[in-house]
């Protein structure tokens, strides 16, 4: 009997070990996926909120091989900056993070600090020009250049790419920063509550505050980052302890926001106003960004341009004296990752990463039907009512078109022209414009708007190269009038 029992032991023993000894990877493994967002940085739309709104990650993380057994567990937090989303990364509270090209600089050098690393894995959106970053004025401001700004008070987020902007946009100006102009710290909040109420002279910002005041009508935005013409982009980074045991999850992410990008293409109305009823900011003004011919262009791949804007970032940051670190982009910035997520959604990357192409605005003038061939010719209108926005060849077709919703008792919820030079989205109440007489006609009613500019000072410009006149914005208030 004892021989019975301890051939019974033994037997139960060796049972428990087979047991411990399975592979992991048969065994059930909770992994926790941390994502850090900024739902008001409108341009991390298609790496956090519309993934986590749409739960378009549980759609591609893997139930197969190592991962049959898993369960997820995945957490979202939003901040309204970089700074406190890098915090929490470095403290391994999160493991992903969507940030602008500065913040990301600034995590890949905390990371580095402490002896870890943050990886660079991908663009979500970006412009080859800088487009996004701006320069606001009160609303009734006289100031109409940045030049008019000398002497004066400037605020910005310190540590912002609308600070890297500001910073060389004064350098191009041959002035000295610290003593031509005062530069001071304010957060997108207070800047939009100083101007608003006059105290401030001018407030420097990024996506989306710089077009969101003057849409809200308190600000006048004088300048635009696409006159310094350096590019700048939001992006998704993720900690390296992450990516390194989880090779696949780093890609399933990246499949989400393909797909994400790819909903926004379809339907930018729609998403547009998702964005507005979890965030506040307008729907007109995600359009702005996100639509067709957007102020900046949705870009899964890491182009020249990319590199450039993370790597003008470093140089600025050591000359705002913000860090003393080195950050090697060569290691940092990873396409391994993005190449493998766009290889499994069919994508061509090589392909894309030779384009430059914006979200197209295709079709004929919803006025006239006469087909859109030249973009910085294009103008757009969002009726009341309506799901999708119209779109029209030219400024002159689209100002007459507000004319003829206005006699039809039509609201117009916005209205976009773009600068002649840069292509840059505008507001058509916020632009100036260019006339030229048909045929020398007298009548100043048979006068075309030939181009519509950010600027008076480039509006003048141009017009006296192209023997025009400058008509002021409140010639689109005339325009919509019956």
């Amino acid at each position: 009997m004892n021989k019975v029992l301890s051939v019974r032991a033994i037997l139960i023993v060796i049972f428990a070990v087979a047991v411990a000894t399975v592979p992991s990877s048969a065994a059930a493994e909770t992994i926790r996926i941390a994502i850090g967002t900024q739902d008001t940085t409108i341009n991390c739309a298609t790496g956090g909120l519309i993934i986590r709104e749409l739960k378009l990650l549980e759609k591609y993380l893997p139930h197969d091989g190592r991962y049959k057994e898993a369960h997820y567990e995945i957490s979202w937090k939003n901040f309204t900056a970089g700074a406190p989303l890098t915090s929490e990364m470095v403290a391994h509270k999160l493991d992903f993070g969507a940030m602008a090209d500065f913040p990301s600089v600034l995590n890949g050098v905390a990371f580095k600090k402490q002896g870890e690393r943050s990886i660079f894995i991908g663009p979500l959106s970006a412009s080859a020009i800088g487009g996004g970053n701006g320069i606001l004025v009160p609303i009734d401001s006289p100031v109409q250049s940045l030049s008019d700004l000398k002497g004066k008070q400037i605020s910005v987020p310190f540590g912002s790419t609308a600070h890297g902007m500001l910073l060389r946009a004064i350098r191009d100006l041959g002035w000295d920063p610290e003593r031509d102009v005062v530069i001071t710290s304010q957060a997108p909040e207070v800047g939009g509550t100083f101007l608003k109420t006059g105290k401030i002279d001018a407030h420097a910002e990024f996506v989306p505050f710089a077009e969101l005041f003057p849409y809200r009508g308190f600000a006048r935005k004088i300048y635009d980052g696409s006159t310094v013409g350096v590019p700048t982009e939001h992006g998704l980074l993720v900690t390296g302890a992450f990516a390194d045991k989880y090779p696949e999850l780093v890609v399933a992410f990246l499949r989400a926001s393909l797909e994400a990008d790819r909903l926004f293409a379809a339907d930018p109305e729609k998403l547009s106003e998702l964005i507005q009823s979890v965030t506040g900011i307008d729907a007109e003004v995600n359009y702005m960004f996100h639509g067709p011919l957007g102020i900046q262009t949705r870009d899964y791949t890491i182009k020249p341009e990319i590199r450039k804007a993370l790597s003008t970032a470093v140089d600025t940051l050591k000359l705002l004296k913000k860090t003393d670190t080195t950050l090697d982009l060569n290691t940092w910035i990873d396409e391994r990752f993005i190449r493998q997520a766009a290889r499994a959604e069919g994508l061509d990357y090589d392909a894309r990463l030779k384009s430059y192409d914006r979200l197209p605005l295709q079709g004929n003038d919803a006025r006239t039907g006469e087909p859109i061939r030249e973009p910085k010719l294009a103008g757009q209108i969002w009726v009341k009512g309506e799901a999708k926005v119209r779109a029209y060849a030219t400024p002159q077709s689209t100002l007459a078109a507000l004319k003829e919703l206005a006699r039809q008792g039509r609201v117009a919820r916005v209205a976009f022209v773009h600068d002649r030079e840069t292509g840059v989205k505008l507001l058509a109440d916020r632009a100036f414009f260019v006339e030229s007489d048909r045929g020398g006609a007298r009548d100043a009613h048979e006068a075309t708007v030939v181009a519509a500019f950010l600027t008076q000072e480039r509006a003048r410009a141009w017009a006296a190269a192209n023997h025009g006149r400058v008509r002021p914005p409140t010639h689109v208030t005339a325009a919509a009038q019956p």
